[in-house]
């Protein structure tokens, strides 16, 4: 099985060395010691979460998250920061930049690991149930396609609607159907067809 991915950003070697070793049996771990040099992996191999340091020099994590969120191709990703602060303002301000879940420093183990595969987990709930939606989307245009090919009369164009009784054509097809598809006859043409076609009996 293929294992998922996870992107480490600390500008402290000794985090990211903690945090690999946690990880690493369950997941494929990269590493990052700065706001930039994580922008730069995440260009050349898209993780499935992302593990955030906070306080970093030049670009903090707050930065980062934010960036991550305003682009298209990585807002996405679950963010989680991981930080010696730990007060309710600073918490506010990380699930403000876009973060799911806010973890301090020193990290729990066993904490770190279930939270990472709760997030990964519901993660992967989400992208199946947007697959689900385009599906069910691209079936209810395929039902509305298929709703058009309604019994159509060659000669007269005439349809016969759900109640059975046989309308016009274009009055029928402006209100329910983009359809142009067409087969069969209604009762009144096959009749005029079936005159044509058998001889008429003489009279004695």
């Amino acid at each position: 099985m293929v294992k998922k991915k996870l992107l480490v950003v600390d500008d402290t070697p000794e985090n990211l060395i903690i945090l690999y070793k946690i990880l690493r049996k369950e997941y494929e771990v990269l590493g990052a010691n700065s706001g930039k040099e994580a922008l730069l992996a995440l260009a050349e191999n898209r993780p499935d979460l992302i593990l955030l340091d906070v306080m970093m020099p030049e670009m903090d994590g707050l930065e980062v998250c934010r960036i991550l969120k305003d682009d298209s191709r990585y807002r996405d990703i679950p963010v989680i920061f991981i930080t010696a602060l730990s007060d309710e303002v600073d918490e506010s301000r990380g699930f403000e930049a876009g973060a799911v879940d806010f973890l301090s420093k020193p990290v729990n183990p066993v904490i770190l690991s279930h939270r990472v595969a709760v997030h990964l987990e519901l993660q992967s709930q989400k992208e199946a149930l947007t697959r689900k939606n385009q599906e069910l989307q691209e079936a209810l245009s395929r039902v509305k396609e298929l709703s058009g090919l309604l019994p159509i009369c060659m000669t007269c164009k005439k349809i016969r609607d759900d109640q059975g009784y046989w309308n016009q054509l274009e009055s029928y097809i402006s209100l329910h159907s983009e359809a142009l598809f067409s087969h069969g006859y209604c009762p009144e043409c096959a009749a005029a067809a079936m005159k044509k076609i058998l001889p008429v009996p003489h009279l004695r």
